[in-house]
C-alpha cells in the first residue's frame, strides 16, 4: 500500500491547524466525501464513535448539525456553519460545538475551517486551515483530543475511499 501524504502543523502564534491530507481518489469523490452527509457520517468520528447528521444544507449560509455518538449513545453536537463554497476548489465555515437544536455553546472553543482541494493526477490534495479566535481556544481544542482524533478520522476516509 503507498504511503499517502499526512501533515499536521500547529501555529500557536498565528492560532492555526494546518492539516494536509493526501487520498488516493480523484478530486471530485474527494469533494464528494466532503460534502454529503451520507458519506461524512462514515468517516468524520474516530472509531468506536460515529457520526450522525441531523441536518445538513451544503451551501452558502447553510448549515451541518450534527452528533459524536458513543457507542453507549452519548452524544456530543457540533455545528458547521458554510460561509463560501466553490464547487470542487474550496469551502468556509465556522464550526461551534452545540446543542441538538444547533445553539451554539459559546464556552467552547469556536473554529474557521477552510478546507482547499488540489487534484494531483489520480490524487486529490485536501488542505484544512482551523483557526482559533485565542491561543487558549486552539490548545484547549488541543487538550480535547483534536489532533488524534481528526487524524483517526481522515484514515478512516482513506479507507471507505478504497472501497468506493
Amino acid at each position: 500500500m503507498e504511503t499517502l501524504k499526512l501533515e499536521f502543523k500547529i501555529n500557536k502564534e498565528k492560532r492555526t491547524i494546518i492539516v494536509e491530507k493526501e487520498f488516493a481518489a480523484p478530486l471530485d469523490v474527494v469533494w464528494s466525501a466532503w460534502t454529503r452527509a451520507e458519506t461524512l457520517d462514515k468517516w468524520w468520528a474516530p472509531k468506536p464513535w460515529k457520526a450522525k447528521t441531523k441536518r445538513m444544507n451544503f451551501r452558502e449560509n447553510g448549515s451541518w448539525l450534527y452528533a459524536m455518538q458513543s457507542p453507549e449513545g452519548e452524544e456530543h453536537y457540533a455545528l458547521a456553519e458554510y460561509k463560501e463554497i466553490v464547487q470542487e476548489q474550496r469551502f468556509v465555515g465556522l464550526d461551534s460545538f452545540c446543542d441538538e437544536n444547533g445553539v451554539v455553546n459559546e464556552e467552547l472553543p469556536k473554529s474557521t475551517w477552510k478546507v482547499e482541494f488540489e487534484p494531483e493526477g489520480s490524487h486529490t490534495l485536501v488542505t484544512i486551515e482551523t483557526t482559533y479566535e485565542t491561543e487558549e481556544a486552539l490548545v484547549a481544542i488541543l487538550n480535547m483530543g483534536f489532533q488524534e482524533g481528526f487524524t483517526a478520522g481522515l484514515l478512516q476516509l482513506d479507507d471507505h475511499l478504497e472501497k468506493v
